[in-house]
């Protein structure tokens, strides 16, 4: 049995340097927590929390030390508040969220209703509709838009690990319908980049396997880019959810891993398939 591995997978820039922040900070503070999960892995999370990084979910979890800020970012008044504490305040904020909240403040800012494109639960989406002010409508798809939006602007920006389809089919519903549309396409290269090489890879293997938490987002997207092209497409976290009945008449699988998932758990993940052959 072959495995290949997607052109692009796994671990992205934003993701990395909010590790090495968290890392950082754990060696040079003697308290030290993370605003939320630092990332959507848990298997990350928990080897940061053995490393000294606990999560707070409220500010008045933190009794001093440093507060780090999750990739996915926090309302402004986390950030406002913390520093009122003396808290000293590490920014691991993805530049690219940090890109879509600036967009969602000045759309807001300029007087556009702020149409948000992602998932209203998701820490990320909070964090932008945070500097979106008022007028801001979350969507997942273009079927949520209101029926009525008035002859008025709307801006639109996006959940970093959204896909692009998804935007297209919003901004082409609203094209007619609305007075001025201006649009920031907000989804991350390296989500782009991912999306498709797995897409690629899933077209030409027997099974696909995506690697990286059942809570993350991204990685969602993956396995669901992947089924669309071949249903025998399989998330798991761990190599320990791999079942060998998957495999059993395969003769090459796939593996792609989130954007939040570390190499070394895609590579025990590979190791694992390798052994089943």
């Amino acid at each position: 049995m072959e495995v290949k591995i997607a052109r692009y997978a796994g671990v992205c820039y934003g993701v990395e340097r909010a590790l090495k922040l968290a890392q950082q900070a754990a060696e040079n503070a003697h308290e030290v927590h993370s605003f939320g999960p630092l990332i959507h892995n848990p298997q990350a999370v928990a080897s940061l929390q053995e490393q000294g990084v606990q999560v707070a979910e409220t500010i008045d979890e933190v009794g001093g030390g440093t507060l780090i800020i999750r990739s996915h970012g926090v309302a402004p008044e986390v950030i406002e508040e913390a520093s009122k504490r003396g808290l000293t305040v590490v920014d691991a904020t993805c530049p690219h969220v940090s890109k879509a909240q600036e967009s969602a403040e000045k759309l807001a800012a300029d007087g556009y209703l702020v149409v948000i494109v992602g998932e209203a639960d998701h820490p990320e989406v909070s964090a932008i509709r945070a500097r979106a002010g008022e007028s801001v409508i979350v969507i997942q798809s273009a079927a949520e838009l209101p029926p009525r939006l008035g002859n008025r602007m709307v801006g639109v920006v996006v959940q970093t690990t959204q896909m692009a389809d998804v935007l297209e089919d919003v901004v082409q519903d609203l094209l007619p319908r609305v007075s001025e549309l201006r649009i920031f396409n907000t989804i991350c290269d390296a989500t782009s980049k991912r999306q498709a090489a797995a897409a690629e890879l899933a077209g030409e293997v027997d099974v696909m396997v995506v690697v990286g938490g059942h809570n993350s987002g991204n990685t969602s997207r993956l396995t669901q880019i992947c089924r669309q092209v071949n249903e025998a497409t399989h998330h798991v976290e761990t190599s320990e959810e791999l079942d060998p009945s998957w495999f059993s008449d395969a003769k090459i699988v796939g593996v792609t891993a989130g954007a939040s998932t570390p190499g070394a758990q895609m590579a025990g993940v590979v190791e694992r398939i390798e052994e089943m052959s």
